[in-house]
């Protein structure tokens, strides 16, 4: 009766991974890709380029700001800005060869082009009809707009997280707008290999969604690298003439204007879903005000038949946060059963030091009830003092009552790696006992957990 079992439409982190295990489950699988390469913006022009040049540019940073002579180890440093592009460029393209390789080892049919709905279980791709019992939506997001600036990524001088990725040579002056995530991670490229960066951020604090402690740490931490930071300040025009732009500016509260002069201005503010161009009026499926597609727990949408994942769907637009919804789904259509904790995902900021966490803030697990929180600084920590990596903590927030872990948050080289520790705690439901009880490694950064989950009972041992 259909062509396929099931059709995905996009193959980012979470289409691409439904789309395999669909076809590990004995599915007639086809994805729905526009791009030339699989992968989507995750694999393209987000997540793995952009850790490739945080990687590259972390060398650089400790070569050329004397962290390296403190060690015995005495080098001048010399930019070679397109070798770094082009060991960014060959990282992409190796991973996403590999996803094309394991499309083809599971039977998964590529659809090449943009897909377009006729009906509940039918999309136009490239002129063509297919069919399916089931069609998934994980299609992804884009880069918010931010009304009088214009992004014009050719010209490399307003541009946007994918134009940043791409820039010809180090600008003097950078001015990011948005102190979040993708903007910090940036401007932190660029910071290192000789930009004078400014953050201009609308809210009072960086890292909007984090911990309220990691959040006032980290502009710390940042302005001490030598970022200025604006914050509670708005961006209300920008002009560009020739190289140079000129952004208009104010507090966010109201009040004066004011004007910057930057070589490259970095739009950062947040991303939205892909929803357009898919038509969706074809089969009477309506966006949430955010733009997202609400869903049930098992992926449905309002209309039988049709169901959704990733950034297109409400929650954090991550693309772990994806690829288990993207297994989840898979399964829900077999017939099993799929399970995504959305309680416990994960977030990571790729910068140095490394800003991670996962589960409540202090902030919300306080307004659920009484908690006992600690916090263990790196500066205690053997390995970190070792490695000369002071900055940073472990904070462990737990119930009062029942000493269950609700939210680890910590600051570090590798703390996007403790993180997932702390996950798995909680994904077991674990109490700051239970991980205080645990041996650790010594001498590694992660022992700085187990100290801050001692804390909770005040017990810590080095501090």
């Amino acid at each position: 009766m259909y062509d396929f079992d099931v059709i995905i439409i996009g193959a980012g982190p979470g289409g691409y991974v439904a789309a395999i295990r669909a076809a590990q489950l004995g599915l007639r699988t086809a994805c729905v890709e526009s791009r030339e390469t699989l992968g989507g913006t995750c694999l393209n022009v987000g997540c793995i380029p952009s850790k490739a040049m945080l990687h590259a540019s972390e060398f650089f940073d400790a070569a050329a700001n004397g962290s390296m002579a403190k060690m015995g180890v005495e080098v001048t440093p010399k930019l070679n800005l397109p070798a770094m592009h082009a060991q960014r460029i060959d990282a992409v393209g190796s991973l996403t060869k590999g996803i094309e390789f394991l499309f083809k080892k599971n039977k998964v049919t590529w659809l090449k082009g943009h897909a377009s709905f006729v009906d509940a279980h039918t999309v136009e791709v490239a002129g063509a009809r297919h069919s399916a019992h089931e069609i998934v939506i994980a299609t992804g997001s884009s880069v918010t707009q931010l009304p009088g600036v214009e992004i014009d990524n050719a010209k490399a001088v307003v541009v946007d997280s994918t134009g940043a990725l791409e820039l010809p040579a180090v600008p003097k002056t950078m001015v990011v707008i948005g102190g979040g995530v993708i903007g910090l991670e940036l401007g932190s490229v660029w910071r290192r290999l000789g930009s004078q960066v400014t953050v201009v951020e609308y809210l009072d604090q960086l890292l909007p969604g984090m911990d309220m402690d990691v959040r006032k740490e980290a502009a710390k931490i940042f302005a001490k690298q030598g970022m200025e930071l604006k914050l509670s300040t708005k961006v209300t025009g920008c002009t560009v003439k020739g190289k140079k732009a000129t952004l208009t500016v104010e507090p966010a509260a109201g009040g004066a204007a004011d004007t910057l002069t930057a070589d490259c201005v970095l739009v950062a503010i947040g991303r939205r879903p892909n929803t357009a161009g898919l038509n969706l009026e074809a089969i009477g499926l309506e966006v949430n005000q955010r733009g997202q597609i609400d869903i049930d727990h098992e992926f449905r949408t309002s209309v039988d038949g049709v169901r959704a994942i990733g950034d297109v769907v409400p929650g954090p637009m991550l693309a772990h946060k994806a690829e288990d919804e993207g297994i989840a789904v898979a399964e829900w259509i077999a017939g099993e059963i799929g399970l995504v904790n959305h309680a416990v995902i994960p977030g990571v900021v790729y910068t140095w030091p490394e800003f991670a966490g996962v589960g409540l803030t202090e902030e919300q697990a306080r307004e659920k009830g009484e908690v006992k929180v600690s916090k263990f600084p790196m500066a205690a920590n053997s390995r970190a003092k070792t490695n000369h990596e002071p900055d940073g903590f472990v904070k462990v927030i737990a119930d009062a009552q029942t000493d269950r872990v609700l939210g680890v948050w910590a600051i570090a080289s590798v703390a996007g790696t403790m993180i997932a520790q702390a996950a798995q705690a909680m994904e077991f439901g674990a109490t700051s006992e239970d991980i205080a009880y645990t041996c650790h490694a010594h001498p590694t950064h992660s022992e700085a957990i187990k100290e801050a989950a001692m804390g909770v009972r005040g017990k810590p041992i080095h501090m």
